[in-house]
């Protein structure tokens, strides 16, 4: 198969394009950070002191040890890997519009996270291609701590 849906199978996989409709919210299920992961990922990605050093954190705005929130994003990413792209006609995505951290994350926190369907339309120029926009969310108890708007490209079944 060559063209947008290459690689995917709509036959096989459980969530198409079809799908995807605006109103849908996914469960994607839960997390809790672990210190040694966020400390190790903050070490390689962003060694800011508040995110690493144990004492320049403690006299910190956030108080402690705080995630980074490119560490936050990529657990909400792999909940949304887990539980939908894994059975889905993913096809990457072009980018998105915003991504905001409200509040801190610390090791120890369980993160629920969701996912939900804020537009679907078929592409114009590409046969078997949709384009779905999401709003992704990790909420620790009532407190969200990550939000991004993106969009999704997916197979569909024709």
């Amino acid at each position: 198969m060559t063209g947008p849906g290459a690689g995917t199978s709509a036959r096989t996989s459980e969530l198409a394009f079809e799908d995807l409709t605006p109103g849908r919210v996914f469960e994607l299920g839960t997390t809790v950070v672990d210190r040694e992961e966020m400390v190790a990922f903050a070490r390689r990605f962003d060694p800011q002191p508040f995110h690493v050093d144990e004492a320049a954190a403690a006299t910190s705005l956030f108080g402690g040890l705080a995630a980074s929130g490119w560490f936050t994003a990529g657990l909400w990413m792999r909940l949304y890997v887990d539980e939908v792209l894994s059975r889905a006609t993913s096809l990457g995505s072009p980018g998105g519009e915003d991504i905001a951290w409200p509040a801190p994350v610390f090791a120890g926190d369980e993160l629920r996270a969701s996912m939900e369907i804020l537009e679907a339309r078929l592409s114009r120029s590409r046969p078997g291609l949709g384009l779905v926009k999401l709003r992704a969310q990790l909420h620790r108890g009532t407190d969200e701590v990550f939000r991004s708007t993106f969009t999704g490209m997916f197979g569909t079944r024709s």
